[in-house]
């Protein structure tokens, strides 16, 4: 009998992979990933009897094709098809040549090629290094390309720029001056357009001596011209590049540039032309207007954070104009000036904690002079309300009294730290709300629902002013969930909030309520401690399966990549994760055979989260928001490598650091975890603790019933 040998797995040094070269036979051949990969590239040009080696590289035959160089070689997975081409350097070196030639066919032609190898970091580094970018802004101050071989130019320097290789300090005037034209021409070719306001936005955000000459360039009119074409992809780029004006404007300037905005009816534009359109909204729209939403709102944070100060005159006078406003109507019937006493009776019933001298209630921060702001214009604006208010309280029993002064300062903090004012925007958001955008005055207008809302809950829970925080409370989650419905107009708020009275609160609080009662007795800990190791395999289990279907991540970085997607998700062997990028969010499952890359678990050594995630270490006002912080998690693998995540929602990161986790055999910690393990295993001891004394449980299921002998039945009501 022959001797069996066991077939040994192939060395992890050894890739066996396929290379491609025009006209000849592919090569199939084992890389071994210690030899140099001059040395490999040698043996490849020697195949198909090709001299001068150090002329050629290896490049990806598919996807985006980039360059292999010994820095990214470990990439390179079994089965991979390579194609061998020119040398970076060559490549770099031809096309400089090719795109200054005086042939107009073959300048185009090297011209749309440099467009797609731009992409590249290694051709990039080399073309840099030529000067090339010099070459290409001088074609476009030239003024001489036009149409597709402008087109092709401007992306060609977009992309090349987007590495980061070269500062944008270095960007001449009449460079700026020339894009900024194609900007503000009436009729331009829509991908110059498109290029153009992301080359102006990339300036704007990197560099601070570009932003002036940006903005001395571009009209805001002219932009919100933008905002009325057809073409979504034309308005995100005009909205992109608002926001990077008004988030690098120096602070002196926003209120500046915010009243030009309203000027021009940004707003209404915005609201006709994009919220309203015929389009729905895309992922990249809806960032960009949750960013100008959170831009707009943080002009407030200057009043937010200015104190009252009671020695002002002027401030002071506000006060005594509420007083009036409550108490006196529009004129004084006696022409005399009321003594100090009723003053301070006045400024009790108007419900402020500082009778004497109610200016002290404004000098905490936040909420500062802002609530006092928000006050006067619900006085002035709708007085009507606020009278009714005050007069309501004023008139109740002392203890079951409304203080309207004080509610307003804390509900004005309150809607400061729901929509967040003062915070930057957060780059993985797209939480914008519609009904912000149908009111010149919405931050006010929302006030003035709000304050409403909290008076009809006080009466509601016949509060007495130690319920002052629980009312507070109250009223939070009332708009919080009225918020996450997205309520398309201050209406539709108004009806919301009618619905989730404090009734329907307590109703949605106690079916959402995890079981409060009393598992103490040692008995009950057994069973508990019993059941628990069976709970959290379940749970396992749960999160791996839902790896194995896998989740979509968006691509974080520059602007106009943000549409850009990749795909993770486990093997169902739990052995290896698949991973790779995406032209679009998938609907649904995506094939293993799509995903291209791979990390096997053994490699994986660690999971880490926010700060220690290498993605989060590089300073950007954007991605270090704190919500980004609370998304992000990396994996580490061997060698020194790492896969870098940032979640859709708070829930997938839950999902994906337990199920990483319980991968590497760790203790699944996230607050999803605990959430899960306290209501399953509440469910369980409740089923375990029926009382089924006396009753017998079957163990096979009750037989179905026999069919009637027929379905004429007779009902008797008599």
């Amino acid at each position: 009998m022959p001797e069996r040998r066991a077939v040994m797995p192939p060395p992890s040094d050894i890739v066996k992979v396929a290379i491609e070269w025009p006209g000849a036979n592919a090569q199939l051949i084992e890389i071994d990933q210690k030899k140099p990969l001059s040395s490999i590239i040698r043996e490849v040009c020697d195949g198909w009897s090709l001299s001068g080696s150090e002329q050629f590289a290896l490049r990806y035959a598919d996807g985006p094709q980039l360059y292999i160089t010994e820095q990214s070689r470990g990439e390179i997975k079994n089965g991979t098809i390579l194609r061998l081409a020119i040398s970076p350097t060559r490549a770099a070196r031809q096309l400089l040549d090719r795109i200054q030639s005086h042939g107009i066919d073959a300048r185009l032609e090297a011209l749309k090629e440099l467009a797609k190898l731009s992409a590249d970091p290694t051709f990039a580094t080399e073309f840099i290094n030529m000067e090339g970018i010099g070459t290409l802004a001088r074609l476009v101050e030239s003024g001489t390309h036009f149409g597709e071989m402008l087109a092709f130019t401007l992306t060609a320097f977009l992309e090349l720029m987007d590495h980061g290789i070269v500062s944008w300090d270095l960007i001449s005037l009449s460079f700026i001056k020339q894009i900024a034209g194609y900007v503000n021409q009436p009729m331009v070719d829509v991908s110059i357009l498109q290029r153009s306001l992301a080359i102006l936005e990339s300036m704007v955000l990197n560099s601070h001596s570009l932003y002036h000459r940006v903005a001395q360039e571009i009209t805001v009119g002219q932009l919100i011209g933008h905002l009325q074409v057809s073409n979504q992809e034309i308005q995100t780029y005009a909205i992109a590049l608002i926001n990077a004006l008004f988030l690098k404007a120096p602070e002196d300037r926003r209120q500046e540039m915010a009243s030009t905005l309203a000027q021009k009816h940004l707003r209404s534009i915005i609201l006709n032309h994009v919220i309203r359109g015929n389009r729905p909204i895309k992922a990249e729209m809806a960032h960009q207007l949750y960013v100008l939403q959170v831009l707009t709102f943080n002009l407030l944070e200057e009043r937010m954070m200015t104190k009252m100060d009671p020695t002002d005159q002027a401030q002071r006078d506000v006060i005594f104009e509420l007083r009036r406003i409550a108490f006196d109507g529009e004129n004084d019937p006696t022409g005399t000036e009321k003594r100090k006493a009723m003053y301070t009776k006045d400024y009790k019933m108007l419900g402020f904690t500082n009778h004497v001298n109610p200016a002290m209630d404004f000098t905490q921060t936040p909420p500062g002079m802002l609530a006092l702001d928000n006050m006067l214009y619900l006085a002035k604006l709708h007085q009507d309300t606020y009278i009714r208010i005050v007069l309501e309280n004023s008139s109740r029993e002392d203890k079951h009294e409304c203080p309207f002064g004080r509610c307003a300062i804390e509900l004005t903090r309150m809607l400061c730290e729901i929509l967040q004012v003062g915070e930057l925007p957060n780059e993985g958001c797209n939480d914008y709300h519609p009904m912000f955008f149908t009111h010149d005055r919405a931050w006010e207008e929302f006030f003035c629902v709000c304050i409403q809302l909290l008076n009809k809950t006080w009466k509601e829970m016949r509060a007495t002013a130690e319920d002052f925080n629980k009312v507070m409370q109250v009223v939070r989650e009332q708009i919080t969930r009225a918020l996450a419905m997205k309520p398309s107009s201050l209406e539709q708020l108004k009806g919301k909030l009618r619905s989730l009275s404090y009734a329907e609160i307590l109703r949605l609080r106690q079916s959402e309520r995890m079981s409060q009662d009393d598992f103490q007795s040692a008995p009950i800990i057994e069973l508990r401690e019993r059941i628990q190791p069976e709970i959290l395999e379940l749970i396992k289990q749960q999160r791996l399966n839902r790896l194995c279907e896998g989740s979509c991540f968006r691509k974080l970085g520059n602007r106009r990549r943000q549409e850009k997607f990749w795909f993770c998700r486990l093997s169902l062997n739990h052995k290896v994760l698949h991973y790779g990028d995406l032209d679009e969010s998938p609907q649904g499952e995506v094939p293993f055979e799509l995903l291209t890359d791979k990390i096997p678990v053994s490699d994986i050594k660690s999971v880490v989260t926010g700060k220690d995630c290498p993605h989060m270490k590089e300073k950007s006002a954007l991605k270090q928001n704190k919500e980004v912080l609370e998304l992000a998690f990396s994996i580490l693998y061997d060698p020194d490598e790492a896969l870098n995540f940032v979640a859709p929602s708070k829930y997938e990161y839950c999902i994906w650091t337990d199920g990483l986790c319980a991968l590497l055999g760790r203790e699944m910690g996230s607050d999803l975890t605990r959430s899960d393990l306290d209501t399953l295993i509440s469910m369980e001891m409740k089923l375990r603790l029926l009382d089924l004394e006396n009753i017998t449980i079957p163990e096979a299921p009750p037989p179905v019933p026999k069919e009637p002998s027929s379905y004429n039945f007779t009902y008797n009501y008599g």
